[in-house]
């Protein structure tokens, strides 16, 4: 990590006072060391005599949700009175939001972006929690000039689909930056795998996408990229990237189920932030396609610290339903606030 990312991350992980309520709320799960992770003692020692079944949708393959898997080898889920369920989910997210509202599972994480314009659909389901910032990266490919955003003037950039979370993010991002994502830049569709090879070609001069892909693509690459920006540059240092859904009727009919979600949930997150190398082992049981140091280096591009709650995730909502009105993802006629009041519940 360079002297700059180093600085960056540094800055984007500094606790700050509107976080400081939600970790007190939760920060019995920190005050003491994760025991048994094998053997569940620590569980068995903590957790309510009975148990509240849930189940739970995620990616396994997605890094950023390692402490999913902290909280359910650890024993967190159960010490807020959860027996959950997790259910390995790759499908697109509209088939993911259908499954929560129909209640084929009563609750799941995933990416904001995706989530955005699915949710003005009606779904029922409700976002109860941010849980990180980070994710997406643009970088850009040093033997084509392009070290810095200012760079991509008159550049190609290559992306997965003109619909992905990372291309719509960065035409945002670009456009608060002063560069127009469409007169200023061109954007070009690839193959993720492909990617790295049409910058080496020439027909791309910089890429967005979400690690691992871009982690990848820079080491297989031996120092030709480099990061320009991500979903925590300013003015985004401070959202939320991956979010927590919950059925409607969970919501209304059982509350406290959905507040003992979100906590453990955080609860694990900033385990994870301060415990990585035991996260990491944790998660390798989980996937097989990526090494412990490479695992540990993508932790670092995360802001693990990052958990938006009830004003705070309304607004955060609004912000990105604001960016994708702009956008044209979002209908002309939908508020920004009213959407964000719609969508979100407050649990803690």
């Amino acid at each position: 990590m360079s002297h700059e990312e180093e600085k960056r991350h540094t800055a984007a992980n500094v606790a700050n006072p509107k976080r400081r309520s939600l970790l007190a709320a939760g920060s019995a799960v920190l005050a003491a060391p994760l025991l048994g992770l094998s053997g569940n003692t620590w569980a068995q020692a903590t957790a309510p005599a009975k148990l509240t079944p849930l189940s739970f949708a995620w990616n396994p393959s997605s890094f950023c949700l390692t402490p999913v898997a902290v909280a359910k080898e650890s024993g967190i889920f159960e010490k807020n009175g959860l027996d959950v369920t997790l259910i390995n989910f790759g499908g697109s997210t509209d088939q993911l939001l259908e499954a929560i509202a129909t209640n084929k599972s009563q609750a799941a994480v995933g990416m904001i972006y995706r989530w955005i314009k699915p949710l003005e659909a009606g779904f029922d389901v409700k976002i109860v929690a941010g849980l990180h910032g980070g994710c997406l990266r643009l970088i850009g490919y040093k033997p084509a000039n392009v070290t810095k955003l200012e760079d991509l003037r008159g550049k190609t950039i290559g992306v997965q689909d003109l619909g992905a979370p990372a291309t719509h993010f960065f035409h945002v991002l670009l456009q608060k930056h002063g560069i127009d994502p469409e007169k200023d830049v061109q954007w070009r569709v690839y193959q993720r795998d492909l990617l790295g090879l049409a910058a080496e070609k020439g027909e791309i001069q910089a890429l967005a996408d979400s690690d691992p892909i871009v982690y990848n693509i820079e080491r297989d690459s031996k120092g030709a990229f480099v990061e320009l920006a991500s979903n925590i540059t300013s003015p985004y240092h401070d959202k939320s990237c991956c979010v927590v859904g919950v059925n409607g009727a969970l919501l209304r009919e059982n509350k406290p189920v959905a507040t003992a979600l979100a906590r453990s949930l955080i609860d694990a997150y900033e385990w994870t932030a301060n415990n990585v190398d035991a996260a990491a082992q944790i998660f390798l049981k989980y996937t097989t396609n990526i090494k412990l140091d490479e695992l540990k280096a993508l932790y670092a591009t995360l802001n693990l610290h990052h958990h938006a709650i009830g004003t705070d995730l309304r607004d955060e909502i609004a912000f990105f339903a604001e960016d994708f009105k702009k956008l044209g993802v979002l209908k002309p006629t939908t508020d920004p606030l009213k959407y964000a009041d719609h969508v979100f519940a407050k649990v803690l």
